[in-house]
């Protein structure tokens, strides 16, 4: 799916991204706001993996979506 469509609608997709990556917390996500870079980097610190890791699994998770 489009990161674009993911973003404009981030309120829907906020649980369906806590269904992912349990471990953001509410507060992650309403700072991740949609921003993509943010969630990879939100991704990386709370799972303590290297921005490669985080950005290939917002990719598989985008693309089921």
């Amino acid at each position: 799916m489009n990161w674009d469509i993911i973003e404009g609608r981030w309120t829907e997709f906020k649980g369906k991204a806590q269904g992912q990556w349990g471990k953001l917390t509410n507060d992650d996500l309403d700072v991740i706001n949609g921003n993509r870079k943010e969630l990879a980097g939100r991704i990386q610190a709370r799972y303590g993996i290297a921005k490669e890791e985080a950005e290939r699994q917002i990719d598989e998770w985008a693309s089921r979506h």
